[in-house]
């Protein structure tokens, strides 16, 4: 029986979320521990496409679904391959957290896609998988970053500015990360779209902002490439300390922090879009057991760990 299989990291944003969707930069790397992946297998004749994602709790027809996301995804890539709907079946499952921040809705595109056209015959380059996911991620954000799809799709950690092709940047020294998870699920274009309302009551004052944030990211992304580990910690505190001047931090949010912080974390902050969704506190062999302890007694909905590395 004909089948094809793939695979998709999901991402972390580390420094930049929001100040990048004005054009400065973010860094971002992928999460091979947390992937979403897709099996392509064929059907009986006449049966067309479907797609089954238990996770999601979809079980569609191509013919039925022509507005969700991972019914477009297909549709992108029978296109681009300029292939005829096949009798075939599609399952696409995932271990990353949906609406956390952590690159789900684009992991699962990728990982579809990447399999259709492998089923097809079609080799897709990072970069026309990109294209592909980010026009899915329009439907999921409204008007992305492009972060996401950058992220999942190269598989590498990217320093990222909107409009320019994605910079790898080197990682000199692994350093490691504890995620505390909310479990508030916040669609990343809810809190896009309240900043931008934000913005455009206060272009000024907000831009200020952005610019801050942009500095401090050139600045990490040069602790990273120098192996400067401790340094992050301190950038950290500061990007948090915008982002909630932004309003996309929360009590939840906040409340994490300051539990990873107040047990020997060396600095930590939301990821991703904010609202809900999930924090990020760097850590040493030494802390990192303790710091997830305390964001489990803090009311973190579930605790992950993850090592940032060159991928």
């Amino acid at each position: 029986m004909k089948q094809a299989t793939a695979a998709a990291p999901g991402k972390i944003i580390l420094f930049g979320e929001h100040a990048v969707v004005y054009g400065q930069p973010a860094l971002a790397a992928p999460l091979g521990d947390l992937t979403a992946q897709a099996a392509v297998t064929e059907s009986e004749a006449g049966s067309k496409l479907s797609i089954q994602a238990d996770d999601l709790g979809l079980s569609l027809s191509l013919a039925e679904a022509s507005s969700e996301g991972l019914s477009l995804a297909a549709r992108l890539a029978l296109d681009h391959c300029q292939c005829p709907e096949p009798d075939a079946r599609i399952r696409v499952s995932s271990s990353i957290p949906v609406a956390s921040g952590l690159g789900s809705g684009a992991a699962t595109s990728a990982a579809l896609i990447k399999a259709l056209s492998a089923y097809l015959g079609c080799r897709l380059e990072p970069d026309q998988l990109s294209a592909l996911v980010y026009e899915v991620e329009k439907l999921y954000h409204g008007t992305p970053s492009g972060i996401d799809n950058t992220v999942v799709c190269y598989e590498q950690p990217v320093f990222f500015i909107r409009g320019s092709e994605p910079v790898t940047f080197h990682i000199a020294q692994p350093f490691a990360l504890v995620i505390g998870d909310t479990g508030i699920k916040t669609p990343t274009h809810v809190t896009v779209g309240a900043v931008r309302e934000r913005w455009l009551k206060a272009p000024d004052e907000l831009e200020e902002v952005f610019e801050e944030i942009g500095e401090i990211t050139r600045q990490a992304r040069q602790a990273i490439e120098s192996g400067d580990v401790e340094t992050l910690g301190p950038l950290m505190g500061k990007n948090q300390a915008h982002l909630q001047t932004l309003g996309v931090s929360s009590p939840e949010l906040d409340t994490l922090i300051e539990a990873a912080l107040s047990v020997g974390a060396l600095g930590a902050k939301l990821s991703g879009g904010g609202g809900g969704g999930i924090m990020i506190a760097l850590v040493t062999s030494g802390t990192s057991e303790r710091v997830g302890q305390a964001l489990d007694r803090a009311g973190a909905a579930r605790v992950l760990r993850a090592t940032i590395s060159e991928g």
